[in-house]
């Protein structure tokens, strides 16, 4: 690996990329760092502030580099990080004997260059490493007044959001007893509008997190026959209504503030000492992208813990603006990976951060999960409802049975040789290639009224439903 900082204080854009390089070259940032000397290339995955890492590759042979993060500066910082860190700790890297197919898919579309010379660039003399490395280092340090006059500023900021927030709740409770006593058949026709009301004026008294939920309701509704919409709504206001009730006995709990107001940062569920922390192999059952009306996509990675005895999910949960186009994935169904996962502090716990990834991990069958056949399909659901009533969408892992089609067009689970006959509607059009396969064990999400697959095994091995 033939770096040097000059080399990329030459490559660098300008003096601010430099310096965001500069503050992603902690190891921490990087769950996986790769190398492969014979192919000349340093690869390495670079957690932002969403929950899917970017992925950076680079050539060091003629410094070609790719990175799947939006950014529009060429190199971007995570390039430049990962270029910083081969020339100042090479020992990072993990030697590969074979590259991941994210590389062999960029190395198959890229044609090589010969090495650029080693020329400033214009405003190259504004750049410097050593003064990148210097504000890093006069950030760090702080007068102790200073100190004592941010977190002040702090504690009162966090107050007045607590305040914000209970008069925000005060208006949903009147809200939501105004749609009652208006009726809920008019709800249901008017919910676009009086939900984006509601959810304006939300984000003005910062509960944002709340008001994007609520944003997302119509959509919710709409998406279900006629005649089920006006249960849906009374089980979705009621859900609110007691999201409520928990904030106000519990406005510091982690889990309420997160779907209320803001979420915690990477840094701070990573540095949280109660945080679940599993490391295992882990499959990608599916993904999930939805655009929001706020102008969001909200990304969702669903995985399966492959070492757990009983079924047991993870999700990485990532929003990015529309405007940005969709981003690559650094995952995709099917994969499997060796790592540790740190969920967010939760009463059932399912959102989490990849912290560290060993490597990957061959494909096969999953788990042999012992299926109660006197239990419930849904017990799990209903142990969600149990500790956290709002939630939303809950796993599930379905035993054997099959997809069928009524006459009117509505896909369904059917449970085989159930003694109960439970049949759950499916969420959407089902493929035609399902009808009728025996599913050995099926992978969805439960919202109480659909099922949102998202992978199966059959006896023609395993199905991506998502």
């Amino acid at each position: 690996m033939e770096f040097d900082l000059k080399t990329i204080e030459a490559l660098a854009p300008d003096q601010a990329s430099l310096s965001a390089a500069s503050k992603l070259t902690k190891r921490s940032n990087w769950p996986r760092l790769e190398k492969n000397e014979q192919q000349a290339l340093i690869w390495g995955e670079c957690q932002g502030s969403g929950s899917n890492p970017y992925r950076v590759v680079v050539d060091t042979g003629d410094h070609g580099y790719k990175c799947t993060c939006p950014s529009r500066k060429f190199p971007c910082k995570h390039t430049l990080a990962l270029m910083w860190i081969a020339a100042t700790a090479p020992a990072s890297f993990a030697a590969a004997e074979s590259t991941p197919e994210w590389v062999n898919d960029w190395l198959g579309r890229r044609r090589r260059t010969t090495p650029p010379p080693a020329q400033s660039t214009p405003g190259a003399a504004a750049k410097s490493i050593d003064e990148a490395t210097r504000t890093d280092e006069s950030a760090a340090v702080e007068d102790l007044a200073a100190v004592e006059r941010r977190e002040a500023a702090q504690r009162k900021r966090a107050e007045d959001t607590r305040q914000a927030v209970s008069a925000a709740l005060d208006e949903l409770d009147q809200w939501i007893a105004d749609q009652l006593r208006l009726g809920l058949s008019g709800f249901v026709a008017a919910s676009s509008d009086r939900c984006r009301r509601i959810a304006a004026r939300l984000v003005d008294m910062k509960a944002t997190a709340l008001a994007g939920r609520i944003d997302e309701i119509p959509s919710r509704l709409m998406a279900l026959r006629s005649e089920e919409r006006p249960d849906a709504a009374i089980r979705e206001l009621g859900k609110l209504v007691l999201l409520a009730k928990a904030w106000r006995s519990a406005p510091d709990d982690p889990e309420l503030k997160r779907l209320i107001s803001t979420s915690e940062t990477r840094e701070q569920v990573l540095a949280n000492p109660d945080a679940r922390q599993v490391e295992s192999f882990w499959e990608v059952l599916g993904e999930k992208i939805e655009s929001r009306r706020d102008g969001l996509v909200s990304h969702s990675t669903w995985l399966l813990d492959l070492k757990s005895t009983t079924p047991q999910f993870a999700v990485l949960l990532d929003y990015f603006p529309a405007s940005a186009g969709r981003r690559s994935n650094a995952f995709a169904p099917g994969d499997r990976f060796d790592a540790r996962l740190v969920f967010y502090p939760s009463r059932k716990p399912l959102r989490a951060l990849v912290a560290e990834r060993m490597g990957e991990v061959m494909s096969g069958a999953w788990p042999d999960f012992t299926f109660d056949a006197a239990k419930d399909p849904l017990a799990t659901h209903a142990s969600h409802q149990d500790a956290a009533p709002w939630t939303t969408d809950c796993p599930l892992m379905l035993p054997a049975g099959a997809v069928l089609v009524d006459d009117r067009g509505t896909g369904w689970w059917q449970a085989a040789d159930d003694p109960q006959g439970i049949a759950l509607p499916i969420a959407g059009a089902v493929n035609q290639t399902l009808l009728g396969l025996d599913l050995t064990a099926t992978a969805a999400l439960w919202d109480g009224a659909r099922l949102d697959l998202l992978a199966a095994q059959s006896g023609f091995g395993r199905l991506d439903l998502s």
